[in-house]
C-alpha cells in the first residue's frame, strides 16, 4: 500500500532523523538518490550522462539545495550542468559550491528566457519549490514551466511539481509539469490526487530513512495487488449463494432500462451469490440476464437481502428511493446510492441511518450535493470527498480521475483517504458509473466494509476498463464482462 502523509507529518518526521544524523546527510541521501533517477533517464533519452545537456531550476528551498546537489553528481560524470537561480542570494549555499566544484555554472532567470537555455537541454531538474509552496509559482519563475514544457527536454521533479499543493492536490496558478517527479521519505497527496497528480508524471519514492517517525495513521492510502487480493472476499466449503451475499438492486426506469441491466451485469460479476431485482425494468434485466432473481413489488417484496444498490437509472422515481431506504433502515443493511438516487434521497433519512451508507457521485453531483459549482469540486476533490462524507455521515466514493473513498469520523477517528490508481479515461463511457455500483454493491452485500467495497470495487473497475480497451473504445458491458478475468488475476497474484 502507498501512504501520503502531510507536509507537518513529513517535517516533524524530517526533524527527528535529522536530530540523528549528521548535518547534510538527509540533503545527501535525497541527491543522490534524485542523481540515479536523473542517469537513468538520461541513459534513456539521450543515451549517456556524459555530454548530455542538464537544466536545474533552482529555488530558495531545500528543494532547490537537492537539485544542486544532484546536478553536482551529475557534472562529475561529464553532464554539462547549469543552474537557472530564482533567487540567487537565496541558493542553497552548500549545494551551490558542490556545482560550482564540479564543473557546472548558474545562470539567471532572465538569461536562461532569453538565451533558450532550457530548450536546449536533455533534461530538466524541477527544485524551484519545495512541499511548503502556496498558490501556483511566482511571476518570475512562471516563464521557466512555459519553457520546459515547451522544450523537448525529459523534466523531473524533486519531491512534487512546483506550483502545485502538496496536502491537497489542488492547482492555483502555474505550474511545472513533469515527466517524473522523484519524492523523498513518502508519498505526498498532490502525487496521488487530480489535478496535481497528472502534472507528477511517474512517481518514484526514494527511501530517506523517515518510516520509523512516520505516524501509523496517514492522511491518504491507495491499495495496491496484494491489499485487493487479501481483502477478494472468497466461497468456503459450507458457501451458497445466500452465504455468499445477496445484492438488491433498485435501479432502471421504462426511461433508462439499461441502467438496470448494467448495475446488475456489475452485480452479477461482482461475487455475489445472488441478485434480487426490484424495479420497472424486470423484462429488459431477465432478457440478458435470466439468473436474477427479479420481482415487480417493489423494495419491500425483494426478499432477503444482504445490501441495497439504488438509484441508477431511476429517473424521477423518488417512491422507489424512499421505499429501499426505509426496507434497508428496517433491516440495517449496507446501502448505495448513486446516480438519481443522491438527488432524489432525502439527507436527513441518509444521515440517520446506522448500517453503512456509500455515495458515489460523480463531480457533478457532488457539486449539486454541496451546492458549489462544479469546477471547485474539481479543483479540489481531497475537500470535497470529505466534507461530502462528514456532511451525510456516509462513507463516499467520488469518481473521476482520481477516484477517492472518504469514511466519515468513527470513534477512533477519521481513517485516510484512499484513491484508487488504476482509473483510466476508457471509463468515460455512458453506463460504466452503473457497473461500479453494482460491482461495489455485491461487494457490500459479502460483508466487506463501505470503505473496503468502494475501494475494491473501483479498482477492480478500473483494471477491468484498461483489460477491455486494450487501447480501443469500450462499452460499459464489455467493462463488466472484464471484472472476472480481472479477478482471478489479482487473486492468483500474476
Amino acid at each position: 500500500m502507498r501512504s501520503a502523509y502531510s507536509v507537518e507529518t513529513v517535517r516533524a518526521a524530517e526533524r527527528e532523523l535529522m536530530a540523528r544524523l549528521p548535518e547534510g546527510a538527509l540533503m545527501q541521501r535525497a541527491a543522490a538518490g534524485l542523481a540515479a533517477a536523473c542517469a537513468q533517464v538520461l541513459g534513456r533519452t539521450a543515451g549517456r550522462v556524459y555530454g548530455s545537456r542538464v537544466v536545474l531550476l533552482v529555488g530558495s528551498g531545500d528543494n532547490g539545495g537537492d537539485a544542486l546537489y544532484a546536478g553536482a553528481r551529475l557534472a562529475k560524470r561529464g553532464a554539462g550542468v547549469t543552474a537557472v537561480l530564482t533567487a540567487p542570494e537565496k541558493a542553497h549555499p552548500g549545494g551551490l559550491a558542490a556545482l560550482r566544484r564540479a564543473g557546472g555554472r548558474e545562470a539567471s532567470t532572465a538569461e536562461a528566457v532569453a538565451s533558450r537555455l532550457i530548450e536546449a537541454a536533455d533534461l530538466v531538474v524541477d527544485g524551484v519549490v519545495g512541499i511548503g509552496g502556496h498558490g501556483g509559482l511566482r511571476e518570475d519563475a512562471a516563464p521557466l514551466a512555459e519553457r520546459a514544457a515547451e522544450a523537448g527536454a525529459a523534466v523531473i521533479a524533486v519531491d512534487l511539481p512546483s506550483g502545485v499543493e502538496a496536502d491537497t492536490g489542488e492547482v492555483r496558478g502555474p505550474a511545472v509539469r513533469a515527466d517524473l517527479t522523484v519524492t523523498f521519505g513518502t508519498h505526498k497527496a498532490a502525487l496521488l490526487v487530480d489535478p496535481a497528480r497528472e502534472l507528477a508524471g511517474a512517481v518514484r519514492l526514494v527511501d530517506i530513512g523517515l518510516d520509523p517517525w512516520l505516524p501509523e495513521r496517514p492522511e491518504l492510502e491507495a491499495l495496491q495487488h496484494a491489499d485487493v487480493a487479501r481483502l477478494l472476499p472468497r466461497p468456503g466449503a459450507e458457501s451458497d449463494k445466500y452465504r455468499r451475499g445477496v445484492v438488491g438492486i433498485a435501479a432502471g426506469s421504462t426511461r433508462y432500462p439499461g441502467a438496470a441491466v448494467l448495475a446488475v451485469a456489475g452485480a452479477l460479476r461482482g461475487g455475489a451469490g445472488a441478485v434480487r431485482y426490484a424495479g420497472p425494468a424486470g423484462d429488459a434485466v431477465l432478457a440478458r440476464h435470466p439468473e436474477t432473481l427479479v420481482n415487480d413489488g417493489g423494495p419491500r417484496r425483494a426478499g432477503r437481502v444482504q445490501a441495497w444498490v439504488v438509484g441508477p437509472g431511476a429517473g424521477d422515481d423518488a417512491d422507489t428511493v424512499a421505499q429501499v431506504l426505509e426496507v434497508a433502515g428496517e433491516a440495517d443493511v449496507p446501502v448505495l446510492i448513486d446516480a438519481d438516487g443522491l438527488r432524489l434521497a432525502d439527507p436527513e433519512v441518509v444521515r440517520s441511518r446506522t448500517a453503512p451508507t456509500l455515495l458515489t457521485p460523480h463531480a457533478g453531483e457532488a457539486a449539486a450535493l454541496l451546492g458549489v459549482d462544479r469546477a471547485e469540486v474539481e479543483s479540489a476533490r481531497l475537500a470535497a470527498a470529505r466534507e461530502l462524507a462528514g456532511r451525510y455521515r456516509a462513507t463516499v466514493l467520488l469518481k473521476g480521475a482520481t477516484t477517492l473513498v472518504a469514511a466519515p469520523p468513527g470513534d477512533d477517528g477519521t481513517p485516510p483517504v484512499r484513491v484508487n490508481p488504476t482509473g483510466t479515461p476508457w471509463l468515460a463511457t455512458a453506463g460504466s458509473g452503473d457497473v461500479l455500483s453494482g460491482l461495489t454493491g455485491s461487494l457490500l452485500a459479502s460483508g466487506l466494509s463501505a470503505r473496503d467495497a468502494g475501494s475494491v470495487g473501483a479498482y477492480l473497475h478500473g483494471l477491468a476498463a484498461r483489460r477491455a480497451a486494450a487501447g480501443a473504445p469500450i462499452a460499459a458491458q464489455d467493462v463488466a464482462s472484464a471484472v472476472p478475468d480481472v479477478w482471478r488475476d489479482i487473486a492468483s497474484g500474476t
